[in-house]
């Protein structure tokens, strides 16, 4: 099964209530272990979790720190792409070179990478007084 797999199954468990627009997401670690996730909204909207958030979470519950590869899909005309904040989160874990899948339920996929979606990430190196 691929990524895209993954997210499209795990996708179906999302809690969308309040805008009705699952997103699935999956990602692979460097030892070939998948974690998914899904958007889960409340009423007191738009706090909530991202799909990709959930997935990193289920990650970081597991020991493991290094994204090899990530995949996003939700039913949209267009595949989309992870927000903001879900773009940083992911360079977090994830070299610049990751594969980024993202797809539509209805077949279009679209690939990029990591430091494509995230040009002028944030990194530790910014923190740091050499």
């Amino acid at each position: 099964m691929s990524l895209v797999d993954d997210a499209r199954k795990v996708r179906e468990n999302a809690y969308a209530p309040y805008s009705k627009f699952k997103v699935g997401a999956a990602l692979r670690t460097i030892d070939g272990s998948v974690f998914v996730g899904v958007n889960v909204e409340n009423v007191a909207y738009p706090e909530g979790t991202c799909a990709e958030a959930g997935a990193i979470a289920a990650m970081c519950a597991a020991g493991q720190t290094r994204i090899a590869e990530v995949a996003v899909i939700a039913d949209s005309p267009e595949p989309v792409s992870p927000c903001g904040g879900c773009r940083q989160k992911l360079a977090e874990f994830a070299s610049a070179d990751v594969k980024v899948t993202l797809a539509t339920t209805d077949g279009l996929l679209q690939e990029t990478t990591v430091g494509a979606l995230l040009p002028g990430v944030f990194s530790q190196d910014h923190m740091s007084r050499t």
